[in-house]
């Protein structure tokens, strides 16, 4: 068999399947991903949530570099591998779909049984009071607040942010919370960051219920998401994995493909 078949093959023979998704089912949507084939950092890594809570600088340096990304991550549209997911929910096929991504592509692909595990950048919340807000509203705001920036241009990055290097940033302005004067946070989760409780459990309870597991494009590098092929492998399900390169998880995989996402999974369409 050619490796779409297998893939196909693996899928049809499963009824009730938890999926896992990582940055590789976006990058066709123009969000790049974090790791190369080998599972290393292609960048510096992601922002630290304890920099970011602690260090004024660092909030201002992480949120001027999203106000310039997020004019590209905010326009992204779903890919084929979102669509071929969706139908596969669609058809009853998929127990759920557990994703590290926060672009929220798998909900406008139509996929309506989705987790998010590592939260939405598609919201802005306090981390004083609690207050959410959509993040476009907050985008208007820094905008309004730091029109300097409006020119700027840069390569985009995968958090949503963009790679300004050398800017200075002292005098880039972030709005406190309206409500509270807390600090705004997008409302994902940041590295070093933990996945809420109730966030892990539910997600676990949808795998206790499923017949086998189907990683998309996850190398598995942060435990967050590595855990639950743990759990699966403990489970004794099979599991499948379709992505480029080395995965954390290669050894408790059934099987794996290296391909495009959106081309394993053309099969659904």
């Amino acid at each position: 068999m050619i490796d779409k078949e297998i893939i196909e093959d693996f899928i049809t023979r499963h009824q009730r399947l938890f999926v896992l998704t990582g940055a590789g089912c976006s990058t066709n949507s123009g969000i790049p991903d974090y790791r190369d084939i080998d599972g290393k950092w292609k960048r510096t890594p992601p922002a630290s949530y304890d920099k970011f809570m602690t260090d004024e600088a660092a909030r201002k340096r992480y949120w001027a570099r999203s106000m310039v990304g997020w004019r590209s991550f905010g326009q992204a549209q779903p890919n084929d591998a979102h669509h071929a997911l969706a139908r596969l929910e669609q058809a009853g096929r998929s127990e759920i779909l557990l994703t590290q991504n926060v672009d929220r592509l798998h909900q406008s692909a139509g996929s309506e049984r989705v987790i998010d595990l590592h939260g939405r950048l598609d919201q802005v919340r306090c981390m004083g009071c609690g207050l959410t807000m959509p993040r476009g509203d907050f985008q208007h705001e820094l905008d309004h607040r730091n029109t300097a920036w409006l020119a700027l241009d840069a390569p985009h990055a995968p958090d949503g942010d963009a790679d300004l290097e050398l800017e200075d940033f002292a005098a880039f302005e972030v709005p406190a919370c309206v409500a509270c004067g807390g600090v705004l946070k997008p409302d994902v989760v940041f590295f070093g960051e933990t996945v809420p409780r109730d966030v892990v459990d539910q997600a676990r309870d949808r795998l206790e219920a499923a017949d086998a597991m189907l990683v998309v494009g996850s190398s598995l590098m942060v435990y967050s998401g590595f855990r639950f092929v743990q759990m699966a492998a403990k489970k004794g399900i099979p599991i499948a994995a379709v992505n480029l390169g080395r995965t954390r998880a290669d050894d408790l995989l059934t099987l794996k493909v290296e391909e495009r996402c959106e081309v394993a999974l053309s099969f659904l369409l």
